[in-house]
């Protein structure tokens, strides 16, 4: 079976990204779904490259049992527009990168990770980087309800059982 390849951007990998694929890795392990997917996140800068999520993510994430220690920063390469079905952008200015860079035949695989939380009413996940422990709190809650959504989107389209 090929597994759906799932790539979580923002800027620097260190704050949004990281807990997205913490997050979805969490959820998909609990609807023993593992062998269906490869996760990543990358950033679409190089800044932090090689460095872990940031602590404050870190604490915020392992609250609620998600462990990010293991990962590490990465700049999105131009073989990830190939490689991954999904880039879940985290808000516009990722977003724009993206597409900018990626080769016109792989846009359609660039989308707004909060487009699949349209209850939201909102599109972008903000950058807690330069906030206070509640911005974390409201990432962390953003992207569970995106990672959930995204899920039942994989599931209604047929991709995975």
């Amino acid at each position: 079976m090929e597994k759906i390849k799932v790539l979580f951007v923002c800027m620097g990998n260190i704050c949004r990204s990281p807990t997205a694929e913490g997050v979805f890795t969490k959820l998909i392990k609990e609807h023993d779904l593992e062998t269906h997917f490869a996760i990543d996140s990358a950033g679409t800068h190089a800044h932090h490259t090689g460095n872990e999520p940031d602590l404050r993510a870190q604490s915020a994430a392992l609250e609620r049992g998600i462990d990010l220690s293991h990962l590490r920063a990465r700049q999105v390469t131009y073989g990830d527009f190939e490689d991954f079905d999904f880039l879940l952008a985290m808000d516009d200015e990722n977003y724009s990168i993206l597409i900018n860079a990626c080769p016109e035949h792989h846009q359609a695989k660039i989308k707004y990770f909060l487009d699949y939380a349209p209850h939201l009413n909102e599109r972008q996940v903000p950058d807690p980087y330069y906030g206070g422990q509640y911005g974390f709190e409201r990432v962390l809650d953003m992207v569970e309800e995106a990672s959930a959504g995204f899920l039942k989107a994989l599931r209604e389209s047929g991709g995975i059982k």
